[in-house]
């Protein structure tokens, strides 16, 4: 991406092996994340580009002398960020925070919209998985958006004893819904006004709709909820108005989870928050420590996370995609070599 709405794909060097904990994998599916339209919309002008990307499904192909854990031709799902399994955060499941690696680090910041990926710190990151290509879709799925949804969902606190409200109906809010579904909750509230969007929610668990935003948005949730809100609120979306709306339905006592990336610096926490004891939580999804969890579903076909993707188009045509998703014709595009 060079500039705000100016997406190309050329050629590049194809990347190597530069450190012994490194792989090599050739990408089978990528795709195009919602938060990759951000820059598309105000990124700041870049003669060189940045390369884009960062969910991967991938077949590894070269390994380093250190790499124990994955093979040439193994299948591996490819977390967002990448992380070393090792240091005290990965063992808590916070793989972001990664000493040698995580959102601090450059490490692997090749964009994943490529034919071919330098993988670092191989034996942490890749998770090596056997599936036919009829499970790839969801199986991508597991690099950032549904481990994203669940992250939102799982920190949330959804549950059999919660009304849960989802703000966005994005790939990561329609996965936000699936979560909570698998997490017990009964009645799921999805806050989005793109009908196709909001029939998949749906079938995803969704149990009411609201297509309003702002005040009548918080009104309407309000008037679902006998006046009082939602003990959950799960907000994917990442701009201010969608967490003043989070604000505006959260129960006495509930807990918003932010997962949507923030577009903004400064929010109304204040007395308000306080006085109601509403919990902030949230943020940047450690997908790689749900990954055990989530996908015994995908492979018995339990669940289909896949069907976020509507539009599927070669990688040359990953321009197209950018802009089929920013004019809401398409949900999450899929790309392919």
């Amino acid at each position: 991406m060079y500039a705000p709405g100016d997406v190309r794909v050329i050629d590049a060097p194809d990347p190597r092996i530069e450190e012994p904990g490194d792989a090599l994998v050739r990408l089978v599916r990528t795709c195009v994340c919602g938060s990759d339209l951000h820059p598309f919309h105000s990124m700041k002008p870049n003669p060189r580009g940045v390369s884009m990307g960062h969910e991967y499904l991938g077949i590894v192909e070269e390994v380093g002398a250190d790499v124990a854990t994955v093979r040439p031709g193994d299948l591996v799902i490819v977390p967002f960020v990448f992380s070393c399994g090792v240091c005290d955060f990965c063992r808590e499941g916070l793989q972001t925070s990664c000493r040698l690696a995580g959102l601090r680090s450059r490490r692997g910041s090749e964009g994943a919209q490529a034919e071919i990926l330098r993988a670092p710190l191989a034996d942490g990151t890749l998770y090596k998985v056997e599936a036919g290509e009829e499970r790839y879709a969801s199986l991508l799925t597991l690099s950032d958006v549904y481990g994203t949804g669940f992250h939102a969902a799982l920190t949330g606190g959804a549950s059999a004893e919660t009304t849960v409200a989802v703000i966005g109906d994005g790939a990561v809010g329609l996965l936000a819904v699936l979560s909570a579904r698998l997490l017990g909750a009964e009645r799921i509230i999805l806050m989005g006004r793109h009908e196709s969007r909001t029939d998949l929610g749906r079938e995803f668990g969704a149990t009411d709709v609201v297509a309003e935003r702002g005040d009548d948005g918080i009104q309407a949730v309000r008037e679902l909820t006998g006046g009082d809100g939602c003990h959950v609120v799960l907000e994917a979306v990442g701009h201010l108005p969608a967490f003043e709306q989070a604000l505006g339905i959260v129960r006495d006592g509930g807990r918003i989870a932010r997962v949507g990336v923030p577009q903004y610096t400064e929010g109304p926490i204040g007395r308000s928050q306080f006085a109601r004891n509403v919990t902030i939580t949230g943020g940047v999804a450690p997908v790689r420590a749900y990954i055990d969890r989530l996908l015994p579903g995908i492979l018995d076909g339990t669940v289909d996370p896949g069907r976020v993707f509507d539009v599927e188009l070669p990688l040359s045509e990953a321009a197209e995609g950018y802009a089929l998703m920013d004019r809401r014709e398409a949900l999450k595009v899929m790309l392919r070599p």
